[in-house]
């Protein structure tokens, strides 16, 4: 009898791990799905902005759970190109998290899908910090839609972020000024099994890309295989 109790934590803990493995396989899955859809929207993201592009971040179905600065919005993932000067093919994600800021006067009642390019080392060092304040820490402006990024030489030049968002279909740039994305350290242990920082994940490749992000990795790989920034 003693032994199975003392057995209970352990079967607990592993349950535990087990669903919320699952949890962030899900969220994988979404972010795939999400960029699958944004990507092949008529005048979308710009090609040549997303071949500039260091990292980019997807967060699928962000709600606005709390009112005021601080409330937790929405979760995701941030994949970004290989490499110390991200030259390399897209790798493993890094889970995410969005708070704060605005984001709730422009999202109401209504789910939104966010997609952010990150678009010089800068921007990339700034997102890989514990925690960014977009407009604050990182400049960020809403991207630029169209085949062509042309007209756009001005927002490319001084934003180191570019957002977008979908909501109910309507695909739009949007500012997310104020907001915070920030690494969600459970989710990573949740799907890598161990602790990692999102500097592990992304630039020192401490893991391999795990199935359940396969998809979003190769819709990346396949849309913008190679850097095409000036650096």
């Amino acid at each position: 009898m003693r032994k199975s109790w003392l057995s209970l934590p352990l079967i607990f803990a592993f349950a535990s791990v087990s669903w919320g493995q699952q949890k962030e396989r899900e969220r994988l899955k979404e972010c795939s799905q999400v960029l699958k859809e944004v990507l092949n929207i008529p005048h979308d993201i710009p090609q040549e902005l997303l071949d500039k592009a260091e990292c980019v971040l997807v967060f699928p179905s962000v709600k606005k759970f709390a009112i005021g600065i601080g409330g937790s919005y929405g979760r995701g993932a941030l994949v970004c190109r290989g490499g110390f000067d991200y030259r390399g093919p897209w790798g493993p994600p890094a889970m995410y998290a969005l708070e704060g800021g605005n984001i709730g006067l422009q999202l109401g009642a209504q789910a939104t899908d966010f997609v952010l390019l990150v678009m010089n080392e800068k921007g990339a060092r700034s997102i890989l910090s514990s925690k960014v304040k977009l407009g604050a820490d990182a400049s960020a402006a809403a991207g630029p839609k169209g085949r062509t990024a042309a007209a756009a030489t001005d927002v490319l030049m001084k934003a180191e972020i570019l957002s977008y968002s979908r909501t109910r279909g309507l695909f739009a740039g949007v500012s997310l000024e104020g907001s915070t994305p920030r690494s969600d350290g459970g989710a990573n242990e949740n799907l890598y099994g161990k602790k990692l920082s999102a500097e592990d994940i992304v630039v020192k490749r401490a893991v391999k890309v795990p199935p359940a992000a396969q998809t979003l990795v190769s819709v990346l790989n396949k849309k913008s295989p190679r850097n095409r920034s000036d650096k």
